[in-house]
């Protein structure tokens, strides 16, 4: 009997490397992980597509979802929505598999709230000078939006203190194993072991 898997949300200023982060975890022969596509209002960037990367919608759809209660959470951020579906999460968990939720630090409040046994993760940047440099060389953002974002990751490092594990992202391949170890050591809890062995442990207890 395989265990169900577990929500992780990850929390970081834009541009901590977050989404690096996870996409080179979901890239390893260990991963058995899916990143949940979240719904959005805003624009898609060069090379997006919808459905793979978000579900783009426009804000009557969005809010429609909302009062129909049909978000896992949701948040406004930078005058956009963005949105988790409840059905799609419980889904996936459900065949095993982890889930990640990339989302900022109000999304992880909405989260703990309604599933206690979400994991929740921060991924701070090493210093204020690489958080910009990181953002300048992604070239996505007028300068007026970097400074805004500047701005907004000091409040949004300022909830660090709520989240169970915190990962400074600056070796790469060193907060990649950091990442990798919170999950393998996730996986290898007596909840998830019991279940998955179940028919062992039935087996060696059996009296001869």
């Amino acid at each position: 009997m395989s265990a169900s898997g577990t929500l992780y949300v990850i929390s970081a200023p834009s541009g901590a490397g977050k989404s690096s982060l996870i996409k080179a975890y979901l890239k390893q022969d260990i991963a058995k992980a899916a990143v949940s596509v979240s719904h959005t209002t805003r624009a898609p960037r060069p090379g997006e597509v919808d459905g793979e990367h978000y579900h783009f919608v426009d804000r009557e759809t969005f809010e429609k979802m909302i009062s129909e209660n049909a978000f896992f959470e949701w948040a406004e951020v930078f005058g956009n929505y963005y949105g988790t579906s409840k059905a799609a999460i419980e889904q996936t968990l459900a065949q095993g598999f982890d889930v990640f939720l990339d989302i900022d630090w109000q999304g992880a409040r909405q989260v703990k709230q309604l599933k206690s046994d979400a994991k929740t993760i921060f991924i701070a940047p090493p210093s204020q000078a690489a958080l910009l440099t990181r953002l300048l060389h992604r070239r996505q953002d007028s300068e007026e939006v970097i400074n805004q974002r500047m701005a907004e990751a000091q409040n949004e490092i300022s909830h660090y203190d709520e989240f169970e594990y915190i990962i400074v992202n600056d070796e790469f391949e060193l907060a990649l194993a950091e990442l990798t170890a919170i999950l393998q050591a996730n996986r290898l809890t007596q909840a998830k072991q019991a279940k998955k062995y179940q028919a062992l442990f039935d087996e060696l207890l059996a009296k001869a």
